[in-house]
């Protein structure tokens, strides 16, 4: 059978999208913010932000960057917030139910956790290179599911640093499997600092890249097939006409943070941000 980078998985993960008509504004209510060159203003965690309306939607979600928010088109709760909203809680709102506040927001914090490693789990499932881990993958995937699953008060105890160690290992195993086959280069540039690099037309096919710091750096044009770029901090970086497809773990808010083309080529199943504009990379 030939080999495929990876399959459409988009449909058995619908549910680790955000759906912020069924979600009671919980990212902007929990999280905290300080005014920076993404936040125009400071916010503490549990303060409603200003442009919170009372049908729990975005006074102001069309023009975000304009206004300063910048740092709100760059989050993404994997479907945390509908889950915590309306089965968690089962539709009962932090404004009508006071009391519920607080355990509320913390819950939302752990759900968010566990939907992103849902996300990866998912998507390792689809690589038909890491075919020897699926029994493992698919038994990690419904114990973390399952977490999600529960009552709030068991959430909020639920150890997120132990199941993310338990999944970044299987992942790391799943991208060896995956990486091995890209013409026998394996680079490893995990966690390294990478900020502003130089990386025009880099060949970096079977790398890792997680867990790196390329905030501002040069990727225009970057051969970035089957790189592993879980957890890399992509603010600011030039992606036009970079290469993505077959990238592994790569996600929304990745995407999102970054700057990109018409030419950047992105895995399935992730959209390409508004604000990349149709232009092409320029020579250089």
């Amino acid at each position: 059978m030939p080999h495929q980078d990876r399959q459409h998985v988009t449909d058995d993960r619908s549910h680790l999208r955000a759906d912020c008509a069924n979600c009671f504004g919980l990212c902007c209510v929990a999280l905290p913010f300080s005014a920076s060159a993404d936040f125009p203003v400071d916010k503490d965690a549990g303060q409603p932000c200003t442009n919170l309306q009372e049908d729990f939607r975005c006074g102001v979600h069309a023009r975000l960057r304009e206004k300063g928010f910048s740092g709100c088109t760059v989050f993404d709760c994997f479907g945390a917030g509908q889950k915590v909203s309306r089965v968690t809680f089962d539709g009962r709102d932090w404004r009508a139910r006071p009391e519920t506040a607080r355990r509320m927001f913390d819950v939302f914090g752990v759900m968010r956790q566990l939907h992103e490693l849902l996300w990866y789990l998912t998507e390792a499932l689809a690589l038909p290179a890491a075919h020897s881990l699926h029994g493992d993958l698919r038994r990690v995937r419904d114990h973390v599911d399952h977490l999600s699953q529960g009552r709030a008060e068991r959430l909020a105890d639920v150890d997120v640093t132990a199941v993310r160690g338990e999944v970044g290992d299987l992942l790391s195993r799943a991208s060896a499997l995956v990486r091995d086959e890209a013409s026998g280069r394996t680079e490893n540039h995990r966690g390294a600092d990478l900020i502003g690099a130089d990386l025009r037309g880099a060949d970096l096919r079977g790398a890792t890249l997680r867990g790196a710091y390329l905030i501002a750096a040069d990727l225009r044009r970057a051969d970035l097939r089957r790189t592993d770029v879980l957890g890399a901090d992509l603010r600011d970086a030039d992606l036009r006409g970079a290469d993505l497809t077959g990238s592994l773990f790569l996600t929304q808010p990745q995407v999102n943070a970054a700057r990109g083309d018409a030419a950047t080529r992105l895995p399935p199943g992730l959209v390409r941000p508004s604000h990349w504009g149709t232009g092409r990379a320029a020579e250089g």
